[in-house]
């Protein structure tokens, strides 16, 4: 096998491409909002001028045109589809939801004889007001996406695995498709031989080493692997390489659909691709989980402060060195960073035995001082990883970041354990579903490894904000009753 000793460089942005689900969420934001604002407008205008107080019976008023209107725009599918190429961006459609809610609306107000509570120039303007504002506020949203259209601010960029012949038809039809949202910045190939003498414009970039380091520099969104099928073997290898990778993974079409069952197709280019992986925690999700993880940091470093206080001067008063200690371990992916702690050793204690090797804190550990051994037992040493949340290397829920240099019997784990580096897809956290379920403290056994692992991996395909305010709530119950923590 023939392989690249020479890569090229791949000029392109730094910034990931903008999903059309945000445009979506955008114009779902931007409706919901005009329906709220338009009304106190019109109330404060039209109906008490010389208030500053809203009237219950109109907020409630507005807050149900509101439900009402969510419920409509999703029926008549007002956010579903092509945001990006539609012309109109779905405006008959909103202004068909509008029109039904006005119509429930007032159908709600005859119905219960509750329309002379309100004022009817205040409810016509209302109406009127708010459709020509979604009809403009459109307009105008239409050519920012259009100029984000013309910056290549949709196209996701793409490698092709693959430089044979599957992989140059591939590259043909999506170059001859000329789709926005696409970015084919060209091949990767281990193998030079594999290569027709012809090619469709794109150069190979190097080889699969090498992706993995575009990967890691943020310069590709998307990998479609175009290799036949029946190259089981190949494709198994490549898969499980790429797996860890923060980006989608796709397959393009072949006979050998069967190595790969129950996966869920998707269209790239009008052709069916099998999904491999997606990334986690993707899109509006991600806008929530940060949202999330900002607000609750913020909140707990506010009223923990008092308690920040006294565990400082507890540790000072406990043993001389400092408060803070700081540990390199891997986070969202692969990637090292410092987590900070609260001391709970002796400052004269070494980390690290004479191997290099991490030594895990054990029972009854004499390096532990004794106000360590309370934070230890409570986890309070963990809370300065409040300040790693607001930076952002970390969130409150994720799986727990492991110690750079962690061992069981001389092996790494990402050596023992299979889907080990997968933990690495999502930002680590200060607790988790693995903490909260009894698999915590010191991973002396390959089964401890094991059932981290599995939960970890249980937790990024589930999340949900629901899911980590739950994980949140068990873990205060949980920390001062759990002896796996020393």
């Amino acid at each position: 096998m023939d392989s690249w000793a020479v890569t090229k460089n791949v000029s392109v942005p730094s910034t990931a491409p903008v999903s059309p689900a945000f445009v979506g969420g955008l114009l779902r934001t931007f409706d919901l909002a005009v329906i709220g604002m338009v009304a106190i407008a019109g109330y404060f205008i039209r109906v008490h001028p010389d208030r500053v107080d809203l009237d219950y019976r109109y907020v409630a008023a507005v807050l149900l045109a509101m439900m009402i209107c969510s419920v409509f725009v999703k029926w008549f599918g007002a956010y579903s589809g092509d945001y990006v190429l539609s012309k109109q961006l779905r405006v008959d459609r909103v202004m068909m939801a509008w029109i039904s809610t006005a119509c429930v609306l007032l159908a709600l107000a005859y119905t219960l004889k509750i329309s002379e509570l309100y004022s009817r120039g205040w409810a016509i303007s209302w109406f009127a007001v708010t459709a020509g504002i979604l009809v403009v506020g459109r307009l105008a949203l239409r050519a920012i996406i259009r100029q984000w259209a013309a910056q290549g601010r949709f196209a996701v960029r793409t490698i092709i695995v693959g430089a044979g012949e599957q992989g140059q038809r591939l590259a043909q039809h999506l170059t001859q498709l000329q789709d926005i949202r696409l970015h084919v910045l060209g091949f990767i190939d281990d193998r030079t031989t594999r290569i027709p003498s012809s090619t469709t414009g794109y150069d190979v970039l190097g080889d699969i080493d090498h992706l993995i380091h575009l990967v890691r520099q943020n310069k590709v969104d998307q990998i479609i692997i175009a290799l036949p099928w029946s190259a089981e073997q190949r494709l198994r290898e490549l898969v499980g390489k790429l797996s860890m990778m923060p980006v989608n993974i796709r397959l393009a079409p072949d006979l050998a659909g069967f190595e790969f069952p129950d996966l869920e197709i998707s269209q790239i280019g009008q052709l069916p691709m099998l999904c491999l992986m997606d990334r986690p925690i993707s899109g509006w999700s991600h806008v929530s989980k940060t949202i999330e993880d900002r607000v609750l940091a913020s909140l707990f470093l506010a009223l923990t402060a008092p308690l920040f206080l006294l565990i400082a001067i507890a540790i000072k008063l406990d043993s001389r060195g400092p408060v803070f200690f700081k540990q390199r371990r891997y986070g969202f992916n692969n990637t090292p960073f410092e987590v900070w702690k609260f001391r709970s050793m002796y400052a004269d204690s070494m980390p690290e035995t004479a191997a290099g090797q991490l030594q895990q804190t054990a029972r009854a550990d004499a390096r532990v001082t004794r106000i360590g051994r309370f934070l230890r037992k409570s986890s309070l040493d963990e809370l300065p990883q409040l300040f790693n949340v607001l930076t952002g290397n970390m969130s409150i829920v994720g799986p727990r970041p492991h110690a750079m240099a962690h061992r069981m019997k001389g092996r790494l784990f990402d050596d023992i354990v299979n889907g080990y580096p997968a933990r690495h897809r999502v930002k680590p956290g200060m607790t988790g579903w693995a903490q909260v379920n009894g698999w915590r403290g010191e991973t002396d056994t390959l089964e401890k490894i094991e059932k981290r692992v599995e939960y970890d991996l249980y937790y990024i395909d589930n999340w949900s904000v629901r899911f980590d305010l739950m994980i949140i709530l068990k873990t205060i119950f949980v920390v001062f009753k759990d002896d796996s923590a020393y």
